[in-house]
C-alpha cells in the first residue's frame, strides 16, 4: 500500500492554485489506488514552530540525556518526522513567494531535516559530512508561480529559488526521484495562465497514472536523469 504525505503551504483556502493541483493529485491516486493511505500536513493554515536556540540545544542532546522540556520542544519535530517517515511519495503543494518558498513550509524543512533522525554527520565522510538516513522516496513538488519563464532554460531560471531549494532539503529526506508540475501566469491572468492550468492539471493527471502504475520502480519511469537525481519537469514537456 502506497503511503503519500501531503504537504499544503499556501495561506490561501479555495482560492489557491497549487492546492487545486493538490487535490487533483489526491483524486486521481485514489482513483487508481483506493486503498492508499494519504497523510496531510496544511503548513499553510497551521505553520510549526519556528527552531529556537532550545530546539538547537534539545536535536544537538543525545536522545538518553535530553530532558523533559528538551524532549517536549522536539515533540512536533518527532511528529513531522514520523509522517515523512512513513512516506513513500512526499507531494509539497506550495506557491511561489518572493522567488522563493514561503516561511511556513522552511519552517517544516528545519523541523524534519535533523540531524540523527533524517540525516548523520560524520567528518571522517571529509568535506561531505551529511548524509541522509531515508531513502527510496519520490519528490513531487505543485507550485504556483504569478510570473513565467521559471523552467530550466527559462528566461527567469535563474531567480526560480522555489524548486532547487526544496530538491536540495529533500535529498535530506530520502528523496532521489523528483517531480515538477507548475502553474504560471498567475499575475497576468490572461489565455497564457489558462492554459498553463489546463496543462498542469493534465500533467499531474499523466504523473499519477505513471507513479501508481509502476510501483515506484524509477527503471519503469520514462524521465530523465540529472546525476544521481530522477527529474521530471513539466514544463519542459507540454510548453511553459
Amino acid at each position: 500500500m502506497t503511503t503519500i504525505l501531503q504537504i499544503e503551504a499556501s495561506a490561501r483556502g479555495e482560492r489557491s492554485l497549487s492546492r487545486g493541483l493538490s487535490r487533483r493529485l489526491r483524486d486521481a491516486w485514489r482513483s487508481h489506488q483506493p486503498e492508499a493511505r494519504i497523510l496531510s500536513r496544511d503548513v499553510g493554515r497551521q505553520p510549526p514552530p519556528l527552531v529556537s536556540e532550545a530546539w538547537i540545544a534539545a536535536a544537538f542532546t543525545p536522545p538518553a540525556e535530553r530532558s523533559p522540556e528538551q524532549e517536549a520542544v522536539l515533540a512536533p519535530s518527532e511528529a513531522l518526522i514520523d509522517e515523512v517517515e512513513a512516506a513513500d511519495v512526499i507531494v509539497i503543494a506550495t506557491p511561489m513567494y518572493n522567488y522563493g518558498m514561503p516561511a511556513a513550509l522552511k519552517a517544516w524543512f528545519d523541523q524534519v531535516i535533523r540531524v540523527g533522525r533524517t540525516f548523520s554527520f560524520d567528518l571522517a565522510r571529509g568535506d561531505w559530512p551529511l548524509e541522509p538516513m531515508l531513502g527510496g522516496k519520490i519528490l513531487v513538488v505543485l507550485s504556483s508561480r504569478g510570473e513565467f519563464g521559471f523552467e530550466p532554460g527559462g528566461v527567469r531560471a535563474s531567480m526560480n529559488h522555489l524548486e532547487p531549494h526544496i530538491a536540495t532539503c529533500a535529498h535530506y529526506l530520502g528523496a532521489a526521484e523528483h517531480h515538477f508540475i507548475s502553474i504560471d501566469y498567475q499575475e497576468f491572468g490572461d489565455a497564457r495562465h489558462e492554459r498553463s492550468v489546463a496543462r498542469a492539471h493534465r500533467a499531474v493527471d499523466e504523473l499519477v497514472a505513471q507513479l501508481a502504475g509502476c510501483a515506484h520502480d524509477p527503471a519503469d519511469a520514462k524521465i530523465g536523469v540529472s546525476g544521481q537525481r530522477l527529474v521530471r519537469h513539466a514544463d519542459l514537456e507540454h510548453g511553459a
